[in-house]
């Protein structure tokens, strides 16, 4: 039995990015055969649509936890604040995908719904720095510690894919 991997949907060539588009990642997909996927896209089911307009991390000291600041999740344009929508949607998606018995999940990197670590946080004096990790990584990483976790850019290394594989099926047993 092929271990069940999440995934952040875009990777596989789905458009449903923020523009309409995809990040289909051949490395990411040379792994398929060895996986069965099980799609995720945060923004998509916490109902933001696609097109929409594209959202951020913002530090706000009120905010949740992420890579050991807090942030929230705002439009960039807009301002409005999907944080805690996110968040909710986040804690009961993961405690489905935990219930699957997910092995690994490999997540878009810098995106601010799934990076796993180095997205951008907008401070209130315009400069950001690439020290927040993505609302949904971040919940997926609190709720299920130990859990291979991997974004396409790492995975374009062979040898990082193959440990990675490794790890998945290890955590599979």
């Amino acid at each position: 039995m092929r271990p069940l991997v999440g995934i952040s949907r875009c990777l596989l060539g789905d458009e449903v990015r923020y523009d309409g588009t995809h990040k289909r990642s051949t490395s990411v997909v040379a792994l398929g055969p060895h996986v069965e996927w099980i799609p995720v896209c945060p923004e998509v089911e916490v109902g933001m649509g696609v097109p929409r307009e594209p959202v951020q991390i913002v530090a706000r000291a009120d905010g949740t936890r992420s890579a050991g600041g807090h942030v929230g999740l705002a439009g960039v344009r807009s301002g409005d604040d999907w944080t805690e929508r996110m968040d909710q949607w986040a804690q009961r998606r993961v405690a489905e995908l935990a219930a699957l018995g997910i092995s690994g999940f490999v997540l878009k990197a810098r995106s601010p719904s799934c990076g796993p670590d180095g997205v951008l946080v907008h401070h209130a004096d315009g400069d950001p720095t690439a020290t927040g990790r993505g609302l949904f990584a971040e919940a997926l990483a609190s709720a299920m510690p130990g859990l291979p976790i991997a974004d396409e850019d790492s995975l374009a290394d062979p040898a990082t894919r193959a440990s990675f594989l490794q790890r998945v099926r290890d955590h599979q047993r």
